[in-house]
């Protein structure tokens, strides 16, 4: 049996997730982003423990179907910009229709409708904060960076970069408090 956890975007969550499950001695099988595999049936009493615990963490479970797609949708944009490191060389919109098995138009709309935000906004405020914390890392160069996360060129990265956080690169790089924020606050 599949549960659906919305703000679970971190492996962070996932480990909070798992200690509690543990705790109301509830087996599972896996515990992803947004989605648990429970072993089993669980009854509706076990549901509202494992919900009142993920609440206390601001997490929480949810079954309406729309709502589990736009979690499905952030989930699956969250795994591709912060933790795949060979993200696929399609557009976003053939990734999101091809993994979730809906046209990108119906999504697209779904999302903006709930979210109050398009697609194209997560997906970029994702990506700044990856580039935040690749350049956080001091590993890779800009070059490597817009490379990795697939801009177009560097001057697209910067473009972008600035226009987000209204800061160079190399300013932001040379700041002495380099900070992302926290998936889950974003």
């Amino acid at each position: 049996m599949k549960l659906y956890v919305k703000h679970m975007v971190s492996n962070r969550c996932k480990m909070l997730v798992m200690e509690e499950l543990d705790k109301l001695q509830i087996r599972y099988l896996t515990v992803d982003l947004g989605v648990i595999d429970v072993t089993g049936h669980i009854t509706k009493e076990q549901k509202t423990l494992i919900s009142i615990a993920l609440q206390g963490s601001g997490l929480e479970l949810i079954e309406d179907h729309k709502e589990i797609l736009i979690e499905q949708i952030k989930t699956a944009i969250i795994k591709l910009i912060h933790y795949s490191d060979d993200q696929p060389r399609i557009n976003f919109s053939d990734y999101l229709s091809n993994t979730l098995n809906y046209n990108y138009t119906y999504l697209s709309n779904l999302f903006t409708d709930a979210q109050g935000i398009t697609i194209e906004h997560f997906i970029i405020t994702h990506k700044i904060e990856r580039v935040k914390e690749l350049i956080s890392y001091n590993e890779l160069t800009f070059s490597e960076i817009a490379f990795k996360l697939h801009y177009s060129s560097i001057g697209h990265l910067s473009n972008q970069f600035k226009k987000v956080t209204g800061s160079t690169l190399s300013s932001y790089r040379t700041r002495k408090c380099m900070r992302h924020t926290n998936l889950e606050n974003l």
